[in-house]
């Protein structure tokens, strides 16, 4: 029986409803949410990002700020902007698209964020407080899929989680989640000898490597639930993830679509996360 689609566009339609009316109310209390955006160059694909990433505020009462900066822009003056932006009061959330220019140290852009405003999640106190399971901000992407999870009501204490990839934008974090919800969890990277024998072991399987098809229907454990993070375009291309879809959606029990599944629900916790922010304020 093939699996049921984990429908990330229709999920973050709901989510996004209740972020609505959170930002409704503090607005009515003189406080409108407030997101500032700023993109450093003019990649393509940060272009499209950040554009989605305004009109999603504006589609559900956040007041955003887009900030456009050359490619030849110095370190320090965007510094001196994000410095400008942690003492803005109409600003609870700030968010750097990446990738910077090279002539640009991201690490130390992303630290000069003040923590209670890193609605990415990724400031170092932010990254401290998710491994000590006391998260203020859960980066976006894990925490989608953390909702995606729920929304399914799966049992996760217990279960085996098995990530493959261990960036600190989707890897990491969403490991930590998992054991945090008190699963067992493996940890795959590149290096990871024989990775089918461990994603054959996995009761949940997150998928986030950038690497098209990388996980075969012969990888995934009968009746697992397949989270596929990844968004990579094939030879004919078109959008396709890091899991061969046809054929693993016959193995898993549930699983998302690329494109369809986790990409909608970054940008909804990214409103979530200001929203939030913003609450805290």
């Amino acid at each position: 029986m093939p699996a049921q689609l984990i429908d990330g566009t229709l999920l973050s339609q709901q989510l996004r409803a209740d972020v609505a009316k959170r930002a409704a109310a503090l607005t009515a209390r003189g406080k409108q949410p407030g997101l500032a955006v700023i993109l450093v160059g003019d990649n393509p694909a940060s272009t499209v990002y950040v554009r989605n990433k305004v009109k999603a505020c504006s589609d559900n009462g956040l007041h955003s700020v887009l900030e456009k900066y050359d490619a030849e822009l110095s370190e320090a003056d965007l510094l001196a902007r994000i410095d400008a932006l942690n003492n803005d009061p109409t600003i609870h959330g700030i968010l750097i698209q990446l990738p910077l220019p090279a002539h640009i140290n991201a690490t130390k852009v992303i630290e000069a964020i003040a923590a209670e405003k890193d609605v990415d999640g990724f400031h170092i106190s932010n990254a401290g407080l998710l491994m000590t399971g006391q998260p203020l901000f859960r980066p976006c992407t894990p925490y989608g899929v953390m909702k995606m999870l729920e929304s399914i009501d799966y049992p996760i204490r217990g279960a085996h989680a098995v990530v493959v990839g261990a960036s600190n934008i989707v890897g990491k974090p969403q490991a930590m989640l998992l054991l945090q919800a008190g699963a067992t969890v493996t940890i795959c990277n590149s290096k990871t000898r024989d990775l089918a024998h461990h994603t054959k072991q996995a009761d949940i399987l997150v998928v986030a490597t950038g690497k098209a098809n990388l996980v075969t229907a012969d990888m995934i454990k009968p009746g697992a639930v397949v989270i596929d993070v990844g968004m990579n375009r094939n030879q004919e291309g078109k959008l396709c993830g890091d899991v061969d879809f046809a054929n693993a959606k016959e193995v898993a029990s549930h699983i998302t679509p690329v494109p369809g599944g986790v990409g909608p629900m970054t940008i909804t916790m990214l409103l979530v996360n200001t929203i939030e922010a913003a609450e805290r304020m």
